[in-house]
């Protein structure tokens, strides 16, 4: 018979279910599949994830009402959020109104002046060799705001709009109704020894939200009253519905600064040169007002975002998801900005206690010599 050979240890097998090895292993295959599986079920459910932080950034803007409220009225909580919830109510409801039945026609009359003024741009451009002779003015009209295709789309199917804000405005009501729930219950997916840290960074991170989404109000407001009254006073066609458009897009800044700046300077020219020059100064005017006034106050008492951070971010979730993506860019980022910001600070400040503890404990002491 051959010489027995001496065997090597035996190593556990895929039998060996209970062996520390795979369990080991067991374990770091179930993280890794569970990271690749949530990435793939948030990028699956974007839009209603992006509906939940829509409306929980809603229900910030009805806990700052009722706080603004209660400065002038000493009622209850409970009643002021009411007396907030009817105002969003009846603004919602004019809104709808003055634009279905008051504006239809204006609706109508905006959307051939466009029509008219991408045409005669075309001629233009083709008439000075600019442009090839090919291109339409439909095609002008996409690359001037052919990064808002989906936000047209969004607005057009009636019934997803409708869904879609009645579900923002449900979530929102419910979690300004009692915050404490909702937050005690994030804290409560997290471990002990982290729960005072993320009470910290969500307190701050929720005033510093809702102080850039009362600033961004109160710019809408001015831009399209500002936008409304002016262009009145200078004799620009259809000024209720560019008070209307400039201030639902000044929620967008940058972006919707651009676009109701073209919208009103169209307008204004389809009616001649003199009223296309009192257009663009109307725009400048409220542009000026709002970001040498609004602009600046919201920014000391809220996060400062950076112009360039705060585009490329529009820009990049516009892109990705949307109109949402693009309506909550601002919102995320400072969230984001002031969550860093603030973690930073909590894990400085630990470490600076341990290098005190540290040197502390080190440092030296000469003994005292006894008393003669």
């Amino acid at each position: 018979m051959p010489e027995t050979q001496k065997r090597p240890p035996e190593k556990s097998g895929p039998s060996d279910l209970f062996h520390d090895f795979t369990i080991r292993e067991f374990k770091r295959a179930a993280v890794w599949i569970s990271m690749a599986g949530g990435v793939a079920l948030i990028c699956l459910l974007i839009q209603p994830i992006l509906l939940i932080i829509a409306g929980l950034v809603f229900a910030s803007l009805l806990d700052d009402g009722t706080r603004l409220l209660g400065y002038f009225l000493k009622i209850g909580r409970g009643y002021r959020l009411a007396i907030v919830c009817v105002c969003v109510a009846i603004f919602l409801s004019f809104t709808v109104y003055l634009a279905v039945y008051q504006l239809g026609g204006q609706l109508d009359a905006l959307q051939a002046t466009l029509s008219t003024q991408f045409i005669r741009i075309r001629d233009w451009l083709v008439s000075n060799g600019l442009m090839s002779p090919n291109v339409s003015s439909t095609d002008i009209a996409q690359r001037l705001f052919g990064s808002f295709g989906e936000v047209s789309a969004f607005v057009g199917n009636a019934l997803g709009a409708v869904s879609g804000g009645a579900m923002i405005l449900v979530i929102g009501i419910f979690v300004a109704i009692e915050p404490q729930l909702y937050e005690r219950g994030f804290a409560w997916m997290l471990p002990i020894a982290k729960r005072s840290d993320f009470y910290r960074i969500f307190n701050i991170a929720n005033d510093n939200l809702r102080r850039l989404m009362a600033g961004r109000l109160l710019g809408m407001a001015i831009e399209g009253v500002g936008t409304w009254l002016l262009s009145l006073l200078a004799g620009v066609p259809m000024a209720t519905l560019l008070g209307l458009l400039t201030g639902l897009l000044a929620f967008l800044p940058n972006i919707g600064a651009l676009i109701s700046g073209v919208l009103i300077c169209l307008v204004g020219f389809s009616q001649g040169v003199q009223t296309g020059l009192w257009a663009m100064c109307v725009y400048a005017v409220v542009q000026m007002i709002d970001g040498y006034l609004i602009v600046p106050i919201v920014a000391r008492r809220s996060v400062n975002l950076p112009p360039a951070l705060e585009l490329g971010a529009q820009i990049l979730l516009g892109s990705l998801f949307g109109i949402m993506g693009l309506a909550l860019a601002d919102p995320l980022v400072a969230i984001a900005k002031v969550s860093l910001e603030e973690y930073s600070k909590i894990i400085s400040e630990r470490e600076e206690i341990q290098q005190k503890n540290h040197a502390k404990q080190f440092t030296f002491k000469p003994e005292k010599k006894p008393s003669k």
